[in-house]
């Protein structure tokens, strides 16, 4: 039993690209354009840049709830392709990212809250930063989901375990940074721009090589039948039973 390889192509594809978007409107709707706004501590001065490019403010949130909604898109293609590999463990990571995904845009509803009290600096701010607090605790989630697709990559036998290993650091990375948000007061280290090279290697890899590789043939046995539920029913032959049961029955027929 092989998965359906034309699936698993299009699955690829599919991620790889919302993975791509993703890479674009995240640092465009958050680095480019939300915060070059935000001035930190100092209020009056964040509602007036946001008064001044009020547009590009908006134009930011639009970008970040646009990659959030790719979020949920990239989710479910994920687990079409890693669902062989292990149907349980594909679900749990889809259902982390979904989670994220919800987290994200829970964060960024503040930033359309902020937009509201315009009027009252400090409360704008207090939005703004409750954006910024939502966002990071939601990259425990995120960084589960990395863990367990790093898993899956590893044991799928039709990428190479590197994948999984870098995969898995990024993981690892992003519950640091999550962690440390809740757990240390005034957390300002970020470890996962040191790690997120699994995340960057995913995204080629689906784009250049899953999209174009042929599932059908034994790589992706070693993967596919590391599923219990994938594994083929094995049935007893009949012939050899009905055999077993005739020389049985001549033998009790016998006379001692």
């Amino acid at each position: 039993m092989n998965p359906d390889s034309r699936s698993l192509r299009t699955a690829s594809l599919i991620a790889g690209l919302g993975l791509a978007l993703i890479v674009v409107l995240t640092p465009l709707g958050n680095f480019l354009a939300v915060q070059p706004l935000i001035t930190p501590g100092d209020a009056a001065k964040t509602v007036q840049d946001i008064l001044n490019s009020e547009a590009l403010f908006r134009w930011g949130i639009a970008s970040l709830i646009l990659a959030a909604v790719l979020d949920m898109i990239v989710a479910v293609a994920l687990l079409a392709l890693f669902e062989p590999v292990s149907r349980y463990v594909s679900t749990m990571a889809a259902l982390f990212r979904v989670a994220y995904a919800a987290v994200f845009l829970v964060a960024i509803i503040q930033l359309l809250i902020a937009l509201g009290m315009l009027n009252d600096p400090t409360q704008a701010m207090r939005a703004i930063d409750a954006y910024n607090t939502i966002w990071l605790v939601g990259l425990i989630f995120f960084g589960i989901h990395l863990v367990l697709i790093g898993y899956l990559a590893y044991r799928s036998g039709y990428m190479a375990k590197v994948f999984g290993i870098l995969l898995i650091v990024a993981g690892i990375g992003y519950l640091v940074d999550g962690f440390g948000t809740v757990l240390v007061p005034n957390y300002s280290i970020n470890i996962a721009q040191f790690t997120f090279v699994g995340e960057a290697a995913l995204m080629f890899w689906l784009l250049i090589k899953g999209s174009r590789k042929d599932f059908s043939n034994g790589d992706a046995d070693q993967g596919h039948y590391f599923d219990p539920d994938a594994l083929p029913v094995r049935q007893s032959a009949p012939s050899a039973v009905g055999s077993l049961e005739s020389h049985s029955a001549i033998h009790e027929g016998e006379p001692t």
